[in-house]
């Protein structure tokens, strides 16, 4: 049976590498994968892009509106895997559309995403993973401090950003994230209050 998997991590964890090392290593055992992210993610246009300088073009670029199980029903039933990068920004139908390839098209899908915003606050579609994804696997990376960074920081050039839009690209308007710990966040959110 075919299972729908969420890989998670902070920024800066590898995702974007790692799907591109799942889709190489499917294709290179004679296996057909649908490579996808939204459209909402404007980096690097139509390519998944990583930060160490590896690029994949992707299959296609999924709206808003786009029901995921029709697009795979009618052009790649034939795929063994769906790979979805940035599923962080799909809508929960999404998620659940997703799940039905899993069950009615008998299709492996796997997720890479990060589970929560500059904020804390969850994304629809990382939110609808965790709650019904077969497979949970979290992806780790490190804070400047050692410890395991799970929160992304939005920074404005030096400034840590407390507020704004859900949704804003890296590298987009001078924003970067930073992966941080709990203690690191909370000491750089707490350091900006009292600045002002």
């Amino acid at each position: 049976m075919a299972k729908l998997y969420f890989k998670y991590g902070a920024m800066n964890s590898g995702k974007s590498t790692l799907i591109i090392q799942a889709a190489h290593n499917y294709e290179e055992n004679g296996m057909k994968v649908a490579l996808f992210k939204p459209k909402r993610d404007t980096k690097g246009e139509d390519m998944i892009v990583s930060r160490i300088g590896v690029s994949r073009m992707v299959d296609g670029l999924i709206s808003e509106e786009e029901n995921i199980f029709q697009l795979v029903k009618k052009k790649y039933k034939d795929a063994t895997c769906v790979l979805i990068d940035e599923a962080n920004f799909l809508k929960k139908e999404q998620i659940d559309q997703l799940m039905k390839i899993t069950n009615e098209l008998n299709i492996a899908v796997i997720c890479y995403g990060i589970r929560t915003d500059f904020l804390t606050n969850g994304f629809p579609g990382s939110t609808r993973l965790l709650e019904i994804a077969h497979v949970l696997d979290e992806i780790k990376t490190m804070c400047r401090c050692g410890r395991k960074a799970t929160y992304n920081a939005r920074y404005v050039g030096d400034k840590i950003v407390t507020h704004g839009d859900q949704i804003a690209i890296d590298g987009v308007d001078g924003i970067r994230y930073i992966s941080l710990c709990s203690k690191c966040y909370e000491y750089e959110i707490d350091k900006e209050k009292n600045s002002k």
